[in-house]
């Protein structure tokens, strides 16, 4: 496996450490700093959750401090054991390592509810059977419910009918006392618990109710003794609910800060759109090198020092962000540039007969591996009197001749790391009129690094050895989505009255249909070596790594990006 040489950039956090640094001074949290990141299990982690992972582990290492990873596990519909392991690879590939074992907010469900019994003697929870929709309205008007002042006794009962599964999903839910004239709605008496009579993932069958999100994160948060509980900027409105719930139960009273989320155009990152995708069969899964995952990064070839780097390079702040998808692509491609492999790939192959170079014959040509790495070595190729070049390196009229550095009728190149080489003739198909064979003659005094020959080309083409070259499969990927805010398009229509209004545009309208092209290519024997933790440049095709389909008689090979930015907006 390749050193990683870049270093990474400094995030910058200064309005976290900001908030760190008053706590520290008032003693708040006795100068410890605790984070955690606390992932729902019902997917795979993205590239937002790569920012959220980087911000509270990195702000917890700059103060000596700890990070717990915490599944928040409290919707038994859609987690799965398969989705939390997959999250714990992610992370430790991106370089991060929690505190100790993962934990769970199940492991809390019986503590959750105890605090929930808590306020309901308080006086401060009530169980509900409105409707959702009866809810809305009243919390839309800041009516009370008609349940709201039970008595305690009766609110008790229900409870731990519903915890013990006596009543059928929907009946009824448990909700706070707090303000149904509140400007924030979140504090218009909030749902904290509800009937879900599903099978959970670590508790089987034991539990009936399940809390909410706003109930769980907080006191979990309480419970594992957090000081600084980031998260997205979304949540701001939360935080009032979050310190109420703390504040009622007078426990110990972590603080919730937010930063902004990492929102990239051409890409979708809602969970349930991605799985839409892949419900649809529109990408292969989960780890596809099309999503935004970290799984599909890392399967694409993405390395965890660019997605840092890139992330580094965007910052941390309360200010929205929308980052074009090209400086991910910058950060990929600035690391495979030191790291990589430089090896000859064709995957358009013209054989070329070089006429004049003796039949039978072979030598070994010396070629580096990495001219940006000193340490990276050389590599011995075979070269014949049968090469392959690219199909698109010849043309018979070229539109601008003295522009045009390939190779074309009586023009000259230099094969790479080998001899200059001139076109004397092709041979087309009679029926197609395609070119199937060049015939080329050899400078024989001008093998590259011995050049005496004095002949000068502007051209340098990459080449593979007929005789020993391996048949390989290359996927081409580039970006999924066809347009930069792909869940964010409206158009106009007319209703039933005439008039004009928009509706939101299907997201998969704008899917990339060439967002994948496989094709079967001739490289160099070398890659037969090649290794999934192996990154490549196939030479002025883009960079590549193995992808995880290969068996030992079938190599496949993903593109992780091109050499250059050539998307254009569309």
């Amino acid at each position: 496996m390749k050193v990683e040489k870049t270093e990474e950039k400094e995030v910058s956090l200064n309005f976290i450490e900001r908030i760190i640094e008053e706590h520290n001074a008032n003693g708040r949290f006795g100068g410890r700093v605790h984070t955690r990141f606390p992932p729902e299990p019902n997917g795979y982690l993205h590239i937002g959750h790569a920012k959220a992972i980087y911000t509270s582990f990195t702000i917890a290492q700059r103060y000596g401090g700890k990070t717990n990873l915490r599944f928040d596990d409290t919707n038994p519909t859609t987690e799965r054991t398969d989705f939390v392991n997959a999250i714990q690879k992610d992370i430790q590939w991106l370089g991060f390592q929690w505190e100790g074992e993962p934990k769970y907010a199940s492991d809390y469900f019986q503590q959750l509810y105890d605090y929930a019994v808590q306020l309901i003697k308080q006086g401060q929870a009530y169980v509900d059977f409105s409707t959702a929709a009866q809810m809305d309205t009243m919390k839309k008007a800041g009516t009370a419910s008609p349940y709201r002042n039970k008595p305690v006794e009766e609110n008790l009962a229900w409870f731990e009918k519903m915890k013990n599964g006596e009543l059928a999903d929907g009946t009824c839910v448990l909700r706070l006392k707090i303000d149904m004239k509140s400007d924030n709605w979140l504090m218009r008496d909030p749902v904290i618990y509800r009937i879900k009579k599903e099978t959970h993932h670590r508790t089987g069958d034991k539990w009936a109710i399940y809390p909410m999100y706003d109930w769980a994160h907080g006191l979990s948060d309480s419970i594992e003794g957090i000081t600084h509980s980031l998260c997205s900027l979304e949540f701001e409105v939360h935080r009032p609910l979050y310190d109420w719930c703390l504040e009622q139960l007078k426990v110990y009273q972590s603080q919730q800060i937010e930063f902004s989320r990492m929102n990239v155009n051409y890409t979708v990152t809602s969970k349930r759109k991605l799985k839409e995708l892949i419900d649809l069969e529109k990408v292969n899964g989960w780890d596809d090198p099309r999503m935004p995952t970290i799984s599909g990064m890392r399967r694409r070839g993405y390395t965890p020092v660019a997605i840092k780097d890139f992330i580094a390079r965007a910052g941390v702040s309360r200010r929205p962000q929308i980052i074009d998808l090209s400086n991910l692509e910058a950060s990929v491609r600035n690391h495979l540039n030191q790291i990589a492999k430089r090896v000859m790939v064709v995957l358009d192959p013209i054989k070329v007969v070089i006429t004049n170079y003796p039949e039978g014959q072979a030598e070994e040509l010396t070629i580096e591996n990495n001219p940006e790495d000193e340490t990276a070595g050389t590599r011995q190729v075979k070269f014949s009197r049968h090469i392959y070049i690219e199909r698109e390196d010849f043309m018979i009229d070229p539109p601008k001749p003295k522009k045009y550095y390939r190779l074309a009728p009586n023009k000259t190149v230099r094969l790479k790391g080998a001899y200059i080489i001139q076109c004397d003739d092709y041979v087309t198909d009679p029926e197609t009129g395609e070119i199937t064979e060049l015939h080329c003659s050899y400078v024989p005094n001008s093998k590259s690094g011995e050049d005496t020959s004095g002949v000068k080309v502007k051209g340098t083409l990459h080449w593979v050895n007929q005789e020993d070259a391996v048949e390989v499969e290359t996927r081409l990927y580039d970006r999924l989505f066809m347009d930069e805010n792909p869940t964010g398009r409206k158009e106009s229509y007319r209703d039933e009255n005439n008039k004009k209004r928009k509706r939101p545009i299907d997201f998969k309208t704008f899917l990339n249909p060439d967002s994948l092209k496989v094709e079967k290519a001739y490289a160099e024997p070398y890659l037969k070596g090649a290794t999934m933790e192996d990154h490549f440049q196939f030479m002025r095709k883009g960079y590549f790594v193995l992808d995880q389909d290969s068996t030992e008689d079938k190599m496949i090979f993903n593109r992780t990006v091109t050499l250059k930015d050539g998307w254009k907006r569309r």
